[in-house]
């Protein structure tokens, strides 16, 4: 009989064990899926903001280049202006 209680002792000792081991796990799992929710929660974010600098580049490389367009046709209409208040000043010289 003592032989029977032991053998009842390591087996609910082991069953025991393995509802502890169970139950770990699946604390562990939920812990694991709420510690990957935030991070692509972050990476959803980050993902965000890096389109918007996207845009915000793109509107400013057009910016740029509008203004690389304007600032050629002020050049060239100051070298006509140039050139007019120069031909004044050479009918005047006359």
């Amino acid at each position: 009989m003592t032989i029977e209680l032991g053998v009842l002792i390591a087996i609910g000792g082991l069953l025991l064990s393995l509802l502890t081991l169970q139950f770990n796990k699946s604390k562990e799992t939920k812990n694991d899926i709420k510690h990957n929710t935030r991070i692509e929660t972050r990476l959803d974010h980050i993902v965000q903001g890096v389109e918007d600098i996207k845009v915000d580049f793109r509107t400013n490389e057009k910016r740029m280049n509008d203004f690389g367009e304007r600032v050629t046709r002020v050049e060239e209409s100051t070298k006509q202006a140039h050139r007019r208040i120069d031909q004044i000043k050479r009918e005047e010289s006359k």
